[in-house]
């Protein structure tokens, strides 16, 4: 079997109609796992678990609209997850929000908290939900989808920056408080990838310039190279990783531009 097998696994992914999310949830259904999809829109997550179940079989994937801003929404989206898998095994807390561009001084409160609640709160919640059963069966992983924004700071984007350095710090401490019973906490940090949320960074020319020739490789991420360390923190290869930040950015964060 391989390390990376996730049948008999239960994935409930958040923000997975597109982009990392739905190249993760496509990832841990080839590897066997059911999934759950969900996002704000019913209709997109109705069809991302259509295409899923097209290539994986019936029954892999649900679809569950949930709006993360609302407790009430993701409580639904835990219910329902439960009513047609039986459990959830691993959750990917992978949908944010970032509705502010520009210097930090400009950023209006309604926007502050907005990136906070959504990309922290909406977190905290999501876990408080999920991972009481997994403590109770002595196993699953909870991953956080944050940034490479959490580990420099930004002009452009302080607040969402701040926000994803928190996820980091909430990895590390339910690892902490899970890690006796069996349940692993990690995060990952992706550099600049090809997704719609990232779209007013990457489609001006002059920031994926910057952005591109300040990493080692030169280019710009994809989703789907995003999904493998997802896999692997959600799968038996990661059984001994908590607390952990991985960094998938083609080399930005280690790299002087040169």
């Amino acid at each position: 079997m391989s390390l990376f097998d996730m049948r008999g696994e239960v994935a409930l992914i958040t923000g997975s109609s597109r982009g990392i999310g739905k190249a993760t949830a496509e990832a841990m259904a080839e590897q066997g796992a059911k999934v759950v999809i969900s996002s704000r829109k019913q209709d997109a997550c109705d069809a991302t678990a259509t295409e899923i179940n097209a290539r994986f079989g019936e029954g892999t994937a649900i679809a569950v609209a949930a709006n993360i801003s609302s407790k009430d929404a993701l409580q639904n989206l835990v219910n329902e997850t439960r009513a047609a898998f039986g459990k959830i095994t691993a959750l990917v807390c992978n949908a944010a929000s970032n509705p502010y561009y520009g210097p930090g001084l400009g950023i209006a409160d309604e926007q502050f908290r907005k990136i906070m609640d959504n990309n922290i709160l909406s977190n905290h919640w999501l876990i408080s939900m999920v991972a009481p059963e997994m403590l109770e069966r002595g196993a699953g992983s909870i991953t956080i989808v944050s940034s490479i924004g959490g580990l420099k700071g930004s002009p452009i984007i302080g607040a969402y920056c701040i926000s994803k350095a928190a996820d980091m710090q909430m990895a590390r401490n339910y690892s902490v408080e899970f890690g006796p019973q069996g349940v692993r906490v990690n995060c990952v940090a992706p550099g600049l990838i090809r997704t719609d949320m990232a779209r007013a960074l990457w489609e001006n020319p002059e920031n994926l310039k910057r952005s591109t020739a300040a990493s080692t490789l030169k280019r710009i991420g994809e989703p789907h190279e995003i999904a493998g360390a997802a896999v692997f923190l959600a799968s038996k290869a990661g059984a001994f990783t908590t607390g952990q930040t991985i960094v998938c950015d083609g080399g930005a964060t280690i790299s002087g531009g040169a």
